[in-house]
């Protein structure tokens, strides 16, 4: 299952979901999403707008289904050089530390992000 044509996306997906592991959408969370967002697609981009239409889509999107959806993505992107070059693991991490305090919920969403992106890095 891939949603995303464009890896970038698909990242900014990432860093939705892994703010919203603990159920709340933390303004200084969104805060260092908007950074990474314009690291990302340039601070021409409508920051703004990219960041609700993510949300958007993560919230309608069926979560029991969200393994499925990181599986197929690394897999469709693992030959991209973006991908090579991404360090958004770090990324993810610094979205959970933004608001002070991390949660369990974080932490396992994160642990097993990085088994994925860990488990297709091996594949390249």
């Amino acid at each position: 299952m891939i949603i995303h044509n464009d890896f970038k996306d698909f990242i900014l997906f990432l860093y939705v979901h892994i703010s919203r592991a603990d159920e709340n959408y933390d303004p200084d969370e969104m805060q260092t999403i908007k950074k990474k967002i314009e690291g990302l697609v340039g601070k021409d981009a409508d920051i703004e707008k990219k960041l609700y239409i993510a949300i958007r889509e993560y919230n309608s999107f069926d979560k029991t289904k969200l393994t499925v959806l990181f599986n197929d993505s690394f897999k469709h992107f693992s030959n991209n050089e973006t991908v090579l070059k991404s360090n958004f693991y770090n990324d993810l991490n610094e979205i959970i530390l933004a608001d002070g305090k991390v949660q369990d919920a974080e932490t396992k969403a994160l642990r097993a992000l990085k088994e994925i992106i860990e488990s297709h890095s091996e594949k390249i």
